[in-house]
C-alpha cells in the first residue's frame, strides 16, 4: 500500500508529494513543526502538541492554516489512509509561497501545511529500552530561540551526525557554561545521588519537550520528586541514570557519555517505572 501524505489540501502519494521552490520553509525554514507519537491507535497528547503549535506560530507570527478541530481531522485522516496503529505523524507549518525575500510576504500569503505519517516498529524501541543507548557531548551552537520548534535544525543534524559517526545515537549539548541543556533531538533527565529526578528548566534554553511534561505527571503519579534545575557535565556522568524524553521513544535510557559508563552500565529502574506508567498517564486520541 503507497503511503499518502497531506499538502495543501490535497490527499497525495507520498511519493508524488511536492512544494513549490519558493516556499519559506524550503528557502529560509520559516516554518514550525510537531510529531505526535501514535501507539495502540491512539495519538498520544494531540492537545498539547497542538498547544505547542500555536504557541510556536505564534512567536514567530505565521497565521494557523486552519481551526485546530480542522486540522486534527487531517491528521487522523492521514493516519487512517496510511494504517498506522504504532508510529507517528509529522505536521508543518511555513509562512507560504513568496518572491524570495527576508522580510514576511505583503500582502501577508496563506500558509503552507503539510501532514505525513508512517509506521514504527514497537520492537525497535523495545531493544533500546532493554539496552540503553550511548551519547556524547557537543558544544551548544544554536540560536537562543530553541524553545520554538522551527525546522531550522542544522546545528541538531550536525551534531546526531557526530554522534554517529562517534558510535552513540545521542548527542547532548552543552552551554557555555558547562551545564547540559538536551539532546539533538530530546529533553534530557538525570537521577541524581539523592535519587530525585532532575531537568533543566524550560527557559528559552531548551524546547519544552511534550513528553517531558507528561513525564513529570508521571512522576508524580508514582511519588517521584521532580527539580527543574542547571546541571554541570560532571553531575551528570557521576548520575545514578541518565535517560533521554522525547514522543517517539518517550524515556530512552543512556549508559555511557563520552566513552564513560554511567552507573552500573545498564538502564535503571526509574526510567523503567516512568516508561511502563507513561501510557496509562497520557492523554490518548482515538485515531
Amino acid at each position: 500500500m503507497p503511503r499518502i501524505a497531506y499538502v495543501n489540501g490535497r490527499y497525495v502519494r507520498h511519493a508524488d508529494a511536492a512544494v513549490h521552490i519558493e516556499d519559506r520553509g524550503f528557502v529560509f525554514a520559516d516554518a514550525v513543526y510537531e510529531v505526535c507519537q501514535v501507539q495502540q491507535g491512539f495519538i498520544i497528547d494531540l492537545t498539547r502538541h497542538l498547544d505547542r503549535l500555536d504557541r510556536s506560530l505564534s512567536e514567530i507570527r505565521i497565521r494557523p492554516p486552519m481551526p485546530r478541530a480542522a486540522l486534527s481531522g487531517i491528521m487522523r485522516q492521514v493516519l487512517r489512509r496510511n494504517r498506522v496503529v504504532n508510529g507517528m505523524v509529522y505536521l508543518q507549518v511555513t509562512r507560504g509561497v513568496a518572491r524570495r525575500d527576508h522580510v514576511f510576504p505583503s500582502p501577508e500569503v496563506r500558509a503552507s501545511l503539510v501532514v505525513t505519517a508512517k509506521i514504527l516498529n514497537p520492537a525497535v524501541n523495545a531493544a533500546k529500552y532493554a539496552a540503553g543507548i550511548k551519547a556524547i557531548t557537543v558544544a551548544d551552537n544554536r540560536w537562543g530561540r530553541v524553545d520554538i520548534k522551527t525546522v531550522g535544525l542544522l546545528p541538531n543534524v550536525l551534531a546526531r551526525q557526530r554522534a554517529k559517526d562517534s558510535g552513540a545515537q545521542e548527542a547532548i549539548f552543552v552551554d557555555a557554561e558547562g551545564n547540559v541543556t538536551e539532546g539533538g533531538a530530546t529533553n534530557l533527565w538525570i537521577v541524581d545521588k539523592a535519587g530525585n529526578l532532575v531537568t533543566r528548566p524550560a527557559d528559552h534554553g531548551i524546547l519544552g519537550g511534550i513528553t517531558r511534561m507528561t513525564l513529570m505527571d508521571v512522576a508524580e503519579r508514582l511519588g517521584l520528586p521532580v527539580t527543574e534545575r542547571r546541571f554541570s557535565v560532571a553531575e551528570m556522568l557521576e548520575a545514578r541514570e541518565i535517560f533521554v524524553t522525547g514522543a517517539t521513544t518517550i524515556c530512552l535510557p543512556v549508559v555511557s557519555v563520552d566513552g564513560e559508563t554511567i552507573a552500573n552500565g545498564h538502564p535503571g529502574m526509574t526510567a523503567q517505572k516512568i516508561r511502563e506508567a507513561f501510557f496509562a498517564v497520557a492523554e490518548k486520541t482515538a485515531i
